[in-house]
């Protein structure tokens, strides 16, 4: 299986509509994939339509060793996609890690017991904080995809993001990659937009996907409806940018997990 976290520590990027509107597109493409809702805010099991009364077990309790993958899981009304959702609980995991053993490995170790061919690939959406539950995302994933907003402070904080990588690979994952960073709430009637687009472009070069997300009214209604803007209204700018960028990210994958 496929481990790609969803990961920006700044909040506000479109982290969590990013990751819920990949994993439908990947489900919609024959992908069997399972999304991961590390984020005590749970806006990507909002998003899905997972209401309070579904999350009898969460990411809070596969973190602490109080059930496993298959006990947590929960269908979706996407085809072929799975979550595990997110309570609020988990906002207490980080101090509560610090006292289990092997704290930033638990995630990693959860996904691992998972039945061989279950799932395809699985999405992480982390919480927008460089604590240990993002450091378990990272340690737990083969590769990040980064949402980047593009507004200059958004720089800053990929800098930082690109050094708490590297001293994951040097200390827990050092198979970890950075799979693509993805543009989003692009202005096209900002001039600032397209001058941090270029500016991204011209440091990180080829591992900026080519597909942008537009500011798109759509995408910010749906989590609302409880539902992914690719179902809610699959003809708007947003949802097509993300089938275009699910393209993009498809073309990065191993063939063999493709072929799957």
């Amino acid at each position: 299986m496929i481990r790609i976290a969803v990961a920006n520590q700044k909040g506000g990027v479109g982290k969590t509509t990013t990751a819920i509107n990949l994993a439908t597109a990947l489900a919609a493409t024959g992908w069997r994939v399972l999304l991961v809702d590390l984020d005590p805010q749970g806006n990507a099991s909002t998003g899905l339509g997972i209401g309070q009364a579904q999350r009898d077990l969460s990411s809070y309790e596969l973190l602490t060793g109080g059930c496993t993958v298959e006990e947590a899981v929960v269908p979706t009304r996407v085809p072929r996609l799975d979550l595990i959702p997110a309570t609020v609980d988990l906002s207490g995991a980080e101090i509560e890690l610090v006292e289990l053993p092997e704290r930033t490995h638990r995630l990693d170790n959860a996904l691992a017991s998972t039945p061989p061919g279950r799932w395809d690939v699985c999405l992480i959406d982390c919480p927008p904080s460089l604590g240990l539950l993002t450091i378990n995302s990272l340690v737990a994933a083969q590769s990040i995809l980064v949402p980047l907003q593009t507004e200059f402070v958004a720089l800053e904080g990929l800098s930082q993001l690109l050094q708490t990588i590297e001293r994951i690979r040097a200390r827990f994952n050092p198979e970890l990659s950075i799979l693509g960073v993805a543009l989003t709430m692009f202005d096209r009637r900002n001039n600032l937009s397209a001058q941090v687009a270029d500016d991204v472009r011209a440091c990180l070069g080829k591992v900026v996907f080519e597909t942008v997300i537009p500011r798109n009214v759509r995408l910010s209604e749906a989590p609302s409806h409880g539902i992914p803007a690719l179902i809610y209204d699959h003809r708007c700018s947003g949802s097509e940018a993300y089938m275009a960028l699910a393209r993009e990210l498809i073309a990065r994958l191993p063939k063999r997990a493709a072929a799957a």
